[in-house]
């Protein structure tokens, strides 16, 4: 009957740490490069103060145009308003 030992080896110690390092090092790389990662969330937030910018600009182009059908809805016609409406007609 044979019996078999087997070699020490001194790489099998090393296998587990190397397998967690490079488990961590994929998560790591993927938290701040990957579809939903930090990078990926600054450039939301820089969309979406854009957007919020954007928005305020259309409020004042609304509130604008607003008032100035509101000057016109009042069934007496402002002086201004009606310069500025026979010059846009007639040119």
């Amino acid at each position: 009957m044979s019996t078999r030992q087997k070699k020490n080896i001194k790489a099998y110690v090393l296998i587990l740490p190397l397998v967690c390092l490079l488990l961590s090092a994929y998560f790591m790389y993927h938290s701040l490069n990957g579809r939903y990662g930090y990078h990926s969330y600054e450039n939301a937030v820089d969309q979406a103060l854009h957007l919020e910018y954007q928005l305020a600009s259309l409020r004042e182009d609304r509130d604008r145009l607003i008032k100035r059908v509101r000057l016109l809805k009042n069934g007496s016609i402002e002086k201004d308003m009606l310069d500025e409406q026979a010059r846009y007609h007639l040119n």
